[in-house]
């Protein structure tokens, strides 16, 4: 089974502070725009989408934005690096660290990311919190590889070849775990099974479209047993 982890709302919580800030130095620096009074719901959204929001807010039209969009996931990381705390691992989710050391001890389950994290910025913040041993280096789907979040599923089971014999990873045996009904989608999008935990902004009844939702990751070994 390939279980693909969303980052911010499952297995951090209140960790993205510092990612926030960085968004707005980079949308000052890249279009020279202030948009820090721009109020943009990021649940579930990538990074390209948030910096898009947040330019459309402050009334950059989107021809502007297209001429230097490119030059963002640089501008944004470099950023964050500047801005990053020391240490990430007082905001992980309850049941995380132990549902990470269960599930990695199991030989059938292969521990991967689908997050709307830009990649350097998304492990920087799983190694910050002391989690990013658990997440194999070229494996996973980020806001890097595309902005738009139903992309990602197919190419974290693209990479997941790797450990399929050179095959991409059946959706079949994939499960998407996050925090809100865009992970439900993407994982819908791509035929890929779901799991939920409502420790983001959502709560377990909007999350009912998902195959389970959990109150914690306490039960995510349980949940995902009961999968196959």
């Amino acid at each position: 089974m390939l279980l693909l982890f969303d980052i911010d709302g499952t297995l951090l919580m209140r960790a993205a502070s510092e990612h926030a800030q960085a968004m707005h130095e980079t949308t000052g620096e890249l279009w020279g725009v202030d948009t820090r009074g721009v109020k943009v719901p990021t649940g579930g959204r990538t990074d390209p989408e948030i910096i898009r929001a947040l330019l459309r807010g402050a009334g950059v039209e989107d021809s502007r934005i297209d001429e230097r969009i490119g030059e963002m996931v640089p501008a944004l990381v470099a950023h964050y690096e500047r801005l990053k705390p020391d240490d990430l691992s007082g905001f992980l989710a309850p049941g995380a660290v132990e549902a990470l050391d269960e599930l990695s001890a199991d030989g059938e389950r292969h521990l991967s990311l689908v997050t709307g994290n830009v990649q350097q910025i998304g492990r920087r913040k799983l190694e910050l919190a002391g989690i990013g041993h658990h997440f194999a280096e070229g494996q996973g789907g980020f806001a890097c590889d595309s902005g738009h979040r139903p992309d990602l599923p197919p190419i974290a089971r693209e990479r997941a070849a790797a450990w399929n014999g050179g095959e991409p990873w059946p959706r079949e045996s994939t499960v998407v775990i996050g925090d809100t009904t865009r992970d439900i989608a993407c994982a819908r999008a791509d035929g890929a099974m779901v799991v939920c935990v409502p420790t983001g902004p959502q709560s377990a009844d909007e999350l009912a479209g998902a195959d389970t939702v959990i109150e914690s990751l306490h039960e995510l070994p349980d949940a995902l047993r009961r999968l196959g």
